[in-house]
């Protein structure tokens, strides 16, 4: 493979807008399809959502797939046909294996309340959801989240999920492929963290500005697909979180 960088910026991305929910769309989505867009790597799916107080999805079906949520702001509220049900909120990893078939829901029951007023006022949720192909279909649903808040306060790159041998003793939640792991990073303002080397990255800003190494100016939105390459240095002035999938295969055919 030729080492490559390809910048895919915020405003490029797929738009979803309707009443309750403002969705972006890195990859094909949905009634957006693009063929020379439907993947990099093992990475699918990769949506920036916000969902309005009091909505959401309501309950639908997924099957061999594995999705993990990493919410940004507020608070979603998720069941599902397997008994599982939690909220998930910053810092808080979540995943759900589809495997041979499950139903869930995903809504915004979040409230702020002003007590001296009275008053309650709605607090948008926004969240990027990913998915991922599993390496073996069929499997089992299941359902797992882990509290890892305090380990990104350090301000590294951290775990959050993974299906690698290697991060078997590390905090993170377990994904159903052996090739593929999920890293955040809360970058401190002045602060600089260092990108796995791997076959296939996928680096999106999730909030604020960073440098990257070779490539500069990245804001919240944008993306970065690198094939063959890696270990490039990655900073912030003013601070930022960043999302990295770590990819050691792809996805065969499409």
């Amino acid at each position: 493979m030729r080492p490559t960088v390809d910048v895919r910026r915020a405003r490029d991305r797929f738009h979803t807008e309707i009443s309750w929910l403002d969705s972006w769309h890195s990859f094909s989505f949905s009634h957006h399809y693009d063929s020379a867009n439907t993947h990099h790597g093992l990475l699918l799916v990769s949506n920036d959502d916000i969902v309005t107080a009091g909505t959401g999805f309501e309950t639908h079906p997924h099957e061999d797939m594995e999705i993990v949520t990493w919410v940004l702001r507020g608070s979603l509220v998720h069941q599902d046909s397997t008994g599982h049900s939690g909220v998930i909120y910053p810092g808080l990893a979540q995943r759900m294996s589809a495997g041979t078939g499950i139903l869930h829901s995903e809504k915004n029951d979040s409230w702020t309340y002003d007590l001296a007023r009275y008053d309650r006022h709605a607090e948008p949720v926004r969240f990027i959801q990913m998915w991922v192909v599993p390496d073996e279909a069929g499997i089992t649903p299941g359902y797992e989240q882990l509290e890892i808040d305090s380990e990104l306060l350090k301000g590294g790159l951290v775990t959050v999920a993974s299906g690698m041998d290697r991060h078997t003793n590390e905090s993170a939640i377990r994904i159903r492929n052996k090739y593929a792991a999920l890293h955040a990073a809360r970058v401190q303002p002045g602060g600089e963290i260092q990108l796995p080397e791997a076959p296939f990255l996928h680096l999106f800003v999730a909030e604020g500005q960073v440098s990257l190494e070779g490539v500069g100016l990245l804001e919240q939105g944008d993306a970065a697909r690198l094939t063959a390459t890696g270990g490039q240095k990655l900073g912030s002035a003013d601070g930022a979180e960043v999302l990295v999938w770590e990819m050691h295969a792809t996805i065969k055919g499409w």
